[in-house]
């Protein structure tokens, strides 16, 4: 049948087509094993960020069984495991916050339209190739970010370790609150809630030696100190349920209803769209983000690669699913995709399975989860978000780029004091702010000739030779309209100091564009030395830039010559 084109184009691809005509037994057995072990840790997790986005846990069940689907059939990574992450489930829980109160069904409404919301943006995103715009999210900010993000979420964690009722619109109004309350702790509770803390703590440090001394192997002690969630859950809940703890203030989960995931609409009101329109941008970009980096280190490990604009259409497709069967919004994990690579996962089947684990404890395992203290949940939250928690990054920023630094400051800064969404904005403010100041301040070198060699440096930083009647200057930035001017002026303040001047050429091995106000600018400067007898020469024009500079007329009514190298100019205006 025929197909357009560009229609074909547009649709997405299905790479469970192209493993899937491969996938044997050995393969299905690694698969199925993979698949037993991050079921097994992600139940808790689940359960666990559906409380951290104000949403009864069942809903963290829910939103780990069709998006683990959607996502094995339309996405590339061969093992990001997608769910419930500790992030987006802070961001959720701050953009609904403001609509509705926590553990209503408009609550849970409203999350659920916010998935598909988050879906239908990366969607689009995907069919129409804007992957790269995440990538306006640098590498410093979104650390900032999840730092400052996972103290949040932490210290929003600790009332429930307490056992109190602390309040608060940012981190330091929860820390207050906190102080205050200390009188009025749970003994219990605090006692539940840090003991769980400190053996999921020690489980990560300190299991795996112990079970490699025991002569385990290191993977496999690997695999079981990832599953410590699990002991804890299972030692707590049966404590709870011998010694009736919740009958001395222990506050539990109670009943999880049994059943599969519900059929689910999002609302359909425009109101509501527009005031939830920023914040599912921002969980759709940020959780992009974290996908992309965490597949694409892992598939670097096996050389395999992935393709943002498909993850971007499998991305959407998973929290659409979502927003259908009573969830809220997902993205591809870090802690449970580790988990997966590490057991052994080949293909995406392997979240097709977990999916079918995660359904069968929904239907068969949640009666056993009424005794399961809230604290341990909360206990399991603190432990995984401290994790993401990066203070080297200001040592580090600050000894690299001062700039940089300001970024993640800012970032944390905000997003510990105004809110995630204002944080997350702030930090892509201020990193597309100082890159204009500073590109708007190119450095431009007075380059000369290093003897015996073709080669030119920086008068400043090398012994080279210079003539006093050809000036080389080499532009280390591309031009374009913040910066044109302070090349006019530089070249100015460089012809009042060198009186014997003839020739003025610009090297431009470093310009990779030249904007409509960058061109008018060399016009100016060609004008300028033109009255004053001096010609203006290019040098080593790259050839894109060439290109454009072609059709127009600053090339036919230059006053000098383009030479192919700087050292052709240099020898031939000598």
């Amino acid at each position: 049948m025929f197909q357009h084109p560009n229609l074909t184009k547009l649709l997405p691809s299905i790479p469970m087509l192209e493993w899937g005509r491969r996938y044997d037994r050995e393969t299905l057995i690694s698969d199925l094993v993979a698949a037993l072990i991050v079921t097994v840790m992600l139940i808790p997790q689940s359960l666990a960020y559906a409380l951290l986005a104000g949403l009864h846990p069942e809903v963290g069940l829910y939103a780990s069984v069709a998006p683990l689907v959607l996502y094995a059939i339309f996405g590339t990574s061969r093992v990001l495991a997608v769910g419930p992450v500790a992030v987006v489930s802070l961001m959720t829980a701050a953009a609904i916050g403001e609509h509705a109160a926590i553990g209503t069904p408009a609550y849970w409404a409203f999350a659920i339209s916010l998935a598909f919301m988050s879906g239908v943006i990366l969607l689009l995103m995907g069919l129409l190739r804007l992957g790269f715009l995440a990538y306006f999210l640098s590498h410093p900010v979104i650390s900032g970010f999840i730092s400052a993000s996972g103290l949040l979420i932490a210290a929003s964690q600790i009332k429930t370790l307490m056992g109190v009722n602390a309040q608060g619109h940012n981190f330091i109004d929860l820390v207050v609150s906190l102080v205050q309350q200390i009188p009025d702790v749970h003994l219990l509770t605090l006692a539940v809630g840090v003991g769980a803390t400190g053996f999921l703590f020690w489980v990560r440090k300190g299991l795996k030696p112990l079970l490699v001394r025991w002569e385990f192997q290191s993977r496999t002690a690997d695999v079981l100190a990832k599953t410590g969630p699990v002991a804890a859950i299972v030692l707590t809940t049966f404590l709870t349920w011998f010694f009736q703890w919740q009958t001395q203030g222990l506050k539990i989960v109670g009943a999880v209803p049994q059943g599969l995931p519900p059929l689910t609409l999002p609302i359909w009101d425009l109101a509501l769209w527009k005031a939830l329109a920023v914040p599912a941008l921002l969980i759709s970009v940020v959780g992009f983000v974290e996908s992309v980096s965490v597949g694409q280190t892992l598939a670097a490990k096996r050389r395999q690669r992935i393709a943002p604009n498909q993850e971007l259409v499998a991305l959407g497709a998973s929290n659409v699913s979502a927003a259908l069967t009573g969830g809220f919004p997902v993205t591809g994990g870090f802690a449970r995709s580790v988990v997966n690579f590490d057991a052994g996962a080949k293909t995406p089947a392997a979240g097709i399975y977990t999916a079918v684990g995660i359904t069968l404890a929904s239907l068969f395992l949640t009666p056993a989860l009424y005794y399961l203290p809230q604290a341990t949940l909360s206990a399991t939250i603190v432990v995984a978000v401290l994790s993401l928690v990066d203070f080297s990054i200001f040592k580090k920023m600050w000894r690299y780029s001062k700039a940089d630094f300001v970024a993640v400051l800012a970032t944390m800064l905000v997003t510990l004091t105004l809110g995630v969404e204002l944080g997350l904005v702030t930090g892509v403010g201020v990193s597309l702010a100082l890159y204009l100041y500073r590109t708007s301040r190119p450095h431009i070198a007075e380059v000369g000739l290093v003897p015996g060699t073709e080669h030119f440096r920086n008068i400043t930083r090398h012994e080279v030779g210079t003539q006093p009647t050809v000036l080389g200057l080499r532009v280390d930035e591309s031009l374009y309209f913040a910066n044109s001017r302070v090349l006019e002026d530089h070249v100015n303040d460089c012809v009042a100091s060198h009186p014997q001047l003839a020739h003025v050429v610009l090297q431009c091995s470093a310009i990779n564009s030249i904007d409509a106000s960058a061109l008018e600018s060399l016009e100016a400067i060609d004008s300028r030395l033109r009255d004053s007898g001096i010609l203006l020469h290019l040098s080593e024009v790259k050839g894109p830039v060439m290109d454009r500079l072609q059709h127009t007329h600053f090339l036919r009514d230059l006053s000098g010559k383009v030479y192919l190298t700087h050292f052709q100019a240099i020898q031939d205006l000598s």
